[in-house]
């Protein structure tokens, strides 16, 4: 994920890092799903959601407690 990818999900409400949170994880298990499978062709993909799913969740956290103080 980019810099600008990062600035974009700064910008996103809690709301709407829930979904793209969401979103991530349906991803995550499709990607599984296909390795398992044998039919995952681009295995980096695996480790760059995950990745993408924690950043979600860090900024989701601090959402939460900015609006927490």
């Amino acid at each position: 994920m980019s810099s600008k990818n990062i600035k974009e999900l700064r910008e996103l409400s809690l709301d709407e890092l829930h979904v793209r949170l969401a979103e991530l994880k349906q991803e995550a298990l499709n990607l599984r799903l296909q390795q398992a499978t044998g039919q995952l062709e681009n295995t980096a993909r695996r480790r760059q959601v995950r990745r993408d799913i924690a950043r979600v969740m860090t900024l989701a956290t601090e959402k939460r407690r900015a609006t927490a103080s």
